[in-house]
């Protein structure tokens, strides 16, 4: 009886998963991936990997149809993930950046979060951004106000 979607790896694709998982350096859902397709290029059944590995037959199916369609680096490697969207440019960035270095407001001894994100705004820079976006923005220039 032929098995659908079947995997049959090459010798060196074999030899270069053992090393991905005996290195112990990789991710565990990389090294989980790269068991799937050795136990699923040995015969084993989905059911079988699915007990064996602790996982979802939907991970298994996606693995190896991804070894199908793309290769060992893709079947074994992680898809980018789209993650939330940019909010901030890096030239409004710098802009803030550049308000937190300049001449505090009248009256005012230094810059605080809060004046520095209404000033933003002020400027129409942005719609809006909170004391704390300015925090997490002046941190990673090493620009601390606090």
């Amino acid at each position: 009886m032929k098995i659908k979607n079947q995997v049959k790896l090459k010798p060196k694709e074999r030899e270069a998963l053992q090393q991905l998982i005996s290195k112990g350096s990789e991710k565990a859902r990389k090294i989980t991936r790269c068991r799937i397709l050795l136990l699923t290029d040995e015969g084993k059944t989905d059911l079988q990997i699915m007990e064996s590995l602790d996982v979802a037959r939907n991970t298994v199916k996606t693995v190896r149809s991804r070894y199908l369609l793309g290769g060992l680096e893709t079947a074994v490697n992680e898809q980018p993930r789209p993650g939330a969207p940019i909010k901030f440019s890096g030239r409004q960035k710098a802009k803030i950046t550049a308000i937190a270095c300049s001449k505090p407001p009248e009256g005012r001894n230094r810059w605080t979060l809060r004046l520095i994100a209404d000033r933003v705004v002020e400027l129409d820079m942005v719609d809006s951004i909170s004391h704390q976006t300015v925090k997490r923005v002046l941190k990673k220039t090493n620009l601390s106000l606090t």
